[in-house]
């Protein structure tokens, strides 16, 4: 198997899903440390675009979004199992929420000014300012929830959590699931990022012991690369074969079509490429890069828009 390349940053939540997920499995991987706002040439150089964090990177496979990285690393390393069979579309709904509805809440109760200070603490005031743009780009423009109603919502969150955790030591039973790392990464970012808001942890005790359960999985054994080293692997490596995966057209748009793909709610950079494989949970775009070679850009086809480039 290729190596295994990470492409993120320390602080970033999702990085952090993926990190544990490497733990779990005992996966050795390589970290390319990524800036946590644009611009990303190197980032952008693989992509073709798509710029959220974290990328997983094998050879010349770039893998976008961490539901699809997660499920990438369940095959390559099947146990522990991250979809149990007793619980695998439930397990899938909940992670998908978690991801989306409780990160939201909690992140817009992070990013309230003390947790601001927690999280930039001795950077000038130039590089808060850059990374409030940033993400209010990623957003299109619109509005983060207000810190009242964020609290409230992280809080009724939090106790519908933590109710799942009465008979279990984790979300779905007796061993962590997908569903464990999708709502452990916006509650970690709370407890070990914006320490003066952690204290809305505290009525969930449920909640922080299953946490330290979490935290002590681990992120195994990781080797620093710099970018420019991922972009050589990249280069020098052939993309997976995808002419035999089943064609699935949701679209009317035929392989070998010139077209876009892009997130449909938060980080809106389309990703142009030659469409080389649509199945029912995945799209695969070949696209050429000066200095990554000839990639495939792989996305979910969940929470992605694909779309015809008009001649």
């Amino acid at each position: 198997m290729s190596s295994l390349i990470l492409h993120h940053y320390p602080t970033s939540p999702f990085a952090e899903k993926i990190r544990l997920i490497f733990g779990l499995k005992q996966l050795a991987w390589h970290s390319v440390i990524i800036p946590m706002i644009m611009p990303k040439p190197d980032v952008t150089a693989l992509t073709g675009g798509h710029r959220r964090t974290p990328l997983l990177q094998i050879g010349a496979d770039v893998y976008c979004d961490t539901s699809l990285i997660a499920e990438v690393l369940d095959k390559l390393q099947p146990t522990p199992n991250l979809y149990p069979a007793s619980a695998n579309g439930v397990s899938r709904i909940v992670a998908q929420w978690a991801d989306s509805t409780v990160f939201a809440a909690a992140m817009a109760y992070n990013f309230q000014p003390s947790g601001v200070a927690d999280v930039f603490h001795g950077a000038p005031e130039e590089a808060v300012k850059a990374f409030v743009a940033d993400r209010s780009a990623m957003r299109g423009g619109a509005p983060r929830m207000a810190p009242g109603e964020a609290r409230a919502t992280y809080k009724s969150q939090l106790r519908r959590l933590s109710d799942m955790l009465t008979e279990h030591d984790y979300l779905m039973g007796d061993k962590p699931s997908i569903t464990d790392f999708s709502a452990y990464h916006p509650l970690w970012f709370t407890q070990e990022r914006t320490p003066s808001l952690a204290a809305i942890l505290d009525a969930t005790p449920l909640i922080k012991d299953w946490m330290t359960r979490m935290k002590a999985i681990g992120h195994h054994s990781s080797a620093p690369m710099k970018s420019e080293e991922a972009l050589q692997v990249a280069q020098k490596a052939t993309p997976l074969d995808v002419s035999t995966l089943p064609f699935i057209d949701e679209h009317g748009i035929e392989l070998g079509s010139e077209v876009t793909i892009t997130a449909d709610n938060f980080g809106l950079e389309p990703t142009t490429g030659i469409l080389v494989a649509a199945t029912k949970t995945r799209l695969i775009l070949k696209r050429h890069d000066a200095r990554a070679g000839t990639v495939h850009v792989h996305f979910p086809r969940n929470g992605f828009v694909l779309k015809k480039v008009s001649p």
